[in-house]
């Protein structure tokens, strides 16, 4: 495993505590999840503009229209992920890489697709500027990425008109899916958990808001 050392920036440290304890009020209870929210350098997947809002709980706009996510929900998904040491991780929608980092730092073996290539060309160069061993491609998230599965756990960083069959088809049996579906303007997340081959339980866990998936299986560009 890569030495995580390359993260360590002590500029924030005070804010990204504050971040934690204040996540921990907010109902986050997992150790690990807001241990790695302490630790990651959220003003790294920032825009310069916004380096002095980097610790609000709050999503930002970055590049392309798109946005770092809340803190909250990045750990408040990541808890519903349950991470376990080595488990095979897909993420759907890079976006400012923030969420793959802390999923990487947790222990996952993590597989992001991005479909937006400038946001896909920086990240390729934020990954080794920080020395992650995060695996990334370019295409549609909304299919996956068979050559991987199948994943432990699969998150879906965008709203979907409703959960894609092949994604479903690419958690293992065990596995949990994580994935925020509903209109444009409103979503419910939802956990998928595989029970067997042909079994899934879909349990809505609460209302958020997200840019949208695009792709075969998600909303038109």
């Amino acid at each position: 495993m890569e030495d995580f050392n390359t993260l360590v920036d002590n500029t924030y440290r005070e804010q990204r505590l504050n971040l934690a304890n204040y996540l921990r009020k907010q109902g986050i209870y997992n150790d690990d999840v807001l241990a790695a929210i302490a630790f990651v350098p959220r003003e790294y997947f920032v825009k310069p503009t916004f380096l002095n809002r980097s610790y609000e709980d709050t999503a930002l706009p970055i590049e392309c229209d798109q946005t770092i996510s809340q803190p909250f929900t990045v750990a408040y998904m990541t808890q519903l992920l349950d991470i376990n040491e080595g488990d095979r991780v897909l993420e759907i929608g890079t976006g400012s890489g923030y969420q793959a980092v802390i999923l990487r730092v947790l222990g996952a073996k993590v597989f992001s697709v991005e479909r937006i290539p400038d946001l896909y060309n920086d990240l390729l160069e934020l990954f080794k500027r920080i020395k992650i061993n995060i695996k990334i491609k370019l295409g549609d998230g909304t299919l996956g990425w068979k050559q991987y599965a199948p994943f432990n756990k699969i998150i879906v960083t965008a709203a979907a008109p409703f959960i894609p069959d092949e994604l479903k088809r690419q958690l293992a049996v065990g596995g949990r899916l994580v994935v925020p579906v509903g209109t444009k303007d409103i979503q419910t997340m939802y956990l998928v958990e595989r029970i067997s081959h042909d079994e899934f339980i879909e349990t809505p866990v609460g209302d958020f808001r997200f840019v949208p998936l695009i792709g075969k299986s998600g909303w038109s560009e």
